[in-house]
């Protein structure tokens, strides 16, 4: 397969160039995904809303035919305009696909309707849905949609790709020839209502319960209007309803399509309806049952365990009946846990399905039913007896489908957690991070410790994380960072993960600590850095001022000594290492190496980020004068945070982050020494967009780069940019190899992979990851989790790591 990597100045003309073809390929009737259904062409009356923003449907159905007609209509206001909808069934099986194209009209007024019809049979009920996402448009403001279905109950989620600030979904109405109601859940407490873009000629909007009475008159004024709820206003008769007599406005509703405070009901669920009729309460019942689908693989007669989470989002008791069902007789081959579970306030259950897998490679899908009062719908469990696909190698790239990911496609059901990434100690011993334990392996068991000894005292007290590394010593000591009683504390465990003594560090801040990249093991605990913000730009968003200090901390008998800090820079940019994980710090013997990002005065016009290293030496107790390494562009800019790992001779390796544009590279020219002079720095390849490091270097000194990578590709994704997780790699005095995506998003547009690249004793490359959509449709649908493949053979071919990959000892 091959992928077209985009440059980063001729992003936008690339895009557009793409949809051009594919919309002169669709007008001659051809269908991208080979799947769809015909688009034509409608009358503008059949358009009865015209909704901006992208999101959704949910259609709690009934047996039957169930039929879902899609509007698009092009504004034409920046350039082409393709709409994707994905119709899924309640297990998330993807029942049609269809991408409606750009209506070829020239910028300056809206086009023609397009529509299409999705339909299926619906043999058992439950909430089945279409998604709608807009190609290089997340926000979808470039088109207007709209729907009409045979479903009797249904809602609308209107849900945008994310934005680097608060969750606004604000309900855009765009025909002022046809009047629309709104039908939403308010929140508990006081609910403000704003209403913007009003036509002229409208006086007044109203609000009613669902009894019909009216609760607010709301005024219009030069095209505006507000109102107020107080909590005590009732709410025993829901929904309430927002008439407007013309569907043109801007509607924004606290609960609906904003959310405040930390823990407000139903945050996120932007759910509304035009028709008081179709309501039905999913508020309460979402994500009432998940997975949505589960697949297991095995050999005939294996035994296993399916676990599903029954989840209360009301604020009382809920009881839920589960059952399992099977289109033909009984199923021999499954036993649910319970028939029936009470559910707390605002709580998850687990339930589970014990299964033997059969003698049949054939086994009919079997369905776990979850009834809640009126409402119902189902999870799927499929077996197949063909033996264990997991521990095989994966295809690269592996396209990642619409709920689709690494279970239903490999029957990845890991018994290892998956909260975090792996590192191991010295004995190859596999560790994870929890937000609020520490997971290690004892034997054949699992083991979380979330309590730990504070230095001086006697009780234990229960800790939370700062990072999600795991560091050791030459010992074998366990070290992480994390929180007691709100302060920072240097955690340490001398028996393995079996207990934890905590030690405060006096100053609070965002911390990072050296952990293994393939050739450092420090002598005494790992050297950690603190980043303390000092200054927020309130004009350049990822621009901040940072004093970074350098603890070294030492043993002194069975007690560790933080020790004081060592102010390394007061202009450092901070740390982004949400994905990659970047090491800052590497060590052999006495020396300390770490690596930074500076922020820069704006008015300067500089190539990018500031890359800067300098030396502390344990012995001597002295600090080297930092070197610069090179730019990281764009300046300015806390996501070209760069990376340090060191090779088997000590050679220091650096990489110069980026936000969208190519990696830098350097090599130091002596071993272990970071004021003995650099190679030039290069770029690691041409005109790649690449965000995020992950750095290690393997036995054999090759080092290994994943990062995020922009493609562009009409065979993963017919329209549009989309977003991989790639691997390079750099032998010994060999230039670094071309960009080789290993994993694909389902979905164009902005998407991340929270990726994070280890390596273990052995050698072998871990790499951790989790989808993540700019669509808060798709993110909000349920939990997917993380998967952790790994490499054998320093990056040749890659596999989802099964439990016996993490029991081999060094």
């Amino acid at each position: 397969m091959r992928f077209a990597f985009v440059s980063g100045k001729y992003v936008f003309g690339v895009l557009c160039l793409v949809a051009t073809v594919l919309c002169g390929t669709w007008a001659q009737g051809e269908d991208p995904l080979r799947n769809g259904r015909a688009v034509t062409m409608q009358d503008s009356s059949e358009m009865t809303l015209h909704l901006g923003g992208c999101g959704g449907l949910f259609l709690l159905a009934e047996p039957g035919e169930l039929t879902v007609d899609l509007f698009k209509r092009d504004r034409n206001k920046r350039g082409p305009c393709v709409l994707r909808a994905t119709f899924f069934a309640p297990d998330r099986s993807v029942l049609d696909e269809v991408w409606i194209p750009d209506d070829g009209q020239k910028k300056g007024a809206f086009g023609p309707v397009q529509t299409v019809r999705l339909s299926t049979m619906v043999k058992h009920p439950g909430v089945f849905g279409v998604m709608i996402t807009s190609v290089d448009d997340r926000y979808g403001s470039e088109v207007r949609w709209s729907f009409r279905t045979n479903c009797a109950r249904y809602l609308v989620e209107t849900s945008r790709g994310h934005r680097d600030a608060r969750h606004l979904e604000p309900l855009v109405f765009s025909n002022a020839e046809v009047p629309v109601d709104v039908c939403f859940r308010p929140c508990a407490g006081a609910c403000v209502m704003d209403l913007s873009e009003l036509p002229t000629d409208v006086a007044e909007v109203n609000v009613y319960d669902a009894r019909g009475e009216i609760l607010q008159r709301l005024s219009v004024r030069e095209g505006r209007a507000s109102a107020t709820f107080g909590a005590d206003t009732p709410r025993d008769a829901l929904p309430w309803r927002l008439h407007l007599p013309k569907a043109y406005a801007s509607v924004e509703i606290d609960g609906t399509t904003r959310w405040k405070g930390r823990h407000p009901d139903f945050a996120n669920f932007s759910l509304w309806t035009p028709n008081p009729d179709s309501w039905f309460d999913y508020h309460e019942n979402r994500h009432l049952l998940t997975p949505y689908r589960q697949t297991a693989c095995g050999e005939p007669g294996e035994a296993g365990t399916l676990k599903f989470s029954v989840r209360n989002h009301a604020r009382e008791l809920k009881t839920v009946a589960l059952k399992l069902e099977f289109d033909e007789g009984v199923n021999p081959w499954m036993t649910l846990s319970s028939q029936s579970v009470t559910v707390q306030p605002r709580s998850t259950t687990i339930v589970s399905v014990d299964y033997v897998m059969p003698g049949t490679r054939e086994v009919p899908v079997c369905r776990l039913r979850a009834t809640s009062g009126t409402f119902s719908t189902y999870s799927s469990i499929v077996l197949k007896a063909d033996g264990s696909l997991v521990d095989k190698p994966i295809p690269t790239p592996l396209l990642l489908k619409p709920f689709q990911h690494e279970n239903e496609m490999f029957g990845y059901l890991p018994s290892y957690p998956t909260d975090n990434q792996m590192y191991f100690d010295g004995a190859n011993r596999p560790y994870v991070a929890s937000s609020r334990s520490v997971v290690s392996r004892h034997g054949e068991a699992w083991r979380r410790v979330g309590m730990a000894t504070p230095a001086g005292a006697k009780a234990k007290t229960a800790f939370s994380l700062r990072s999600t590394k795991i560091a050791f010593d030459s010992d074998d000591g366990v070290y992480a960072l994390g929180t007691v009683k709100s302060k920072p504390v240097l955690l340490h465990s001398a028996d393995h993960g079996e207990t934890f003594a905590s030690y405060v560090i006096e100053t609070n801040g965002g911390f990072d600590i050296e952990q293994f990249s393939g050739h450092n093991t420090p002598v005494g605990p790992p050297p950690f850095v603190r980043f303390t913000r000092t200054r927020k730009d309130p004009k350049l968003k990822w621009r901040s001022l940072n004093d970074l200090c350098l603890y070294v901390p030492e043993k002194q008998g069975d007690k560790i000594v933080v020790g004081d800090p060592i102010l390394l820079s007061r202009s450092c940019i901070g740390l982004s290492n949400h994905s990659g994980i970047p090491s800052s710090i590497v060590s052999r013997g006495s020396k300390v190496h770490v690596t930074w990002g500076e922020a820069t005065d704006p008015a300067d016009k500089m190539p990018g980020v500031p890359t800067r290293v300098v030396t502390y030496d344990r012995e001597t107790r002295t600090l080297g004068e930092s070197v610069l390494i090179g730019f990281g562009p764009p300046a300015n800019d806390v996501h070209n945070s760069p990376c340090i790992t060191m090779d088997g001779k000590g050679f220091l390796h650096v990489l110069v982050g980026t936000h969208g544009r190519t990696f830098k590279y350097a090599r130091s020219l002596k071993p272990n020494d970071a004021e003995g002079g650099w190679t030039e720095t290069e770029n690691v390849g041409k005109g790649l967009r690449q965000t995020y490091v992950g750095l290690v270097c393997d036995r054999d000194d090759t080092l290994h780069l994943v990062f995020r990578l922009w493609c562009s590709d009409r065979a993963v994704q017919p329209a549009g940019y989309y977003a991989s997780l790639a691997h390079m790699s750099k032998r010994p005095g060999e230039p670094w190899s071309e960009a080789r995506p290993l994993v694909c998003a389902p979905f164009t547009d902005y998407s991340i992979f929270y990726h994070r690249l280890g390596i273990d004793r052995l050698g072998r490359i871990f790499l951790s990851y989790t989808y993540w959509s700019t669509y808060w449709f798709y993110r909000m649908d349920g939990p997917r989790g993380r998967a952790l493949i790994l490499s054998p053979d320093s990056g040749k071919t890659w596999k989802l790591a099964t439990d016996s990959d993490l029991n081999l000892k060094n």
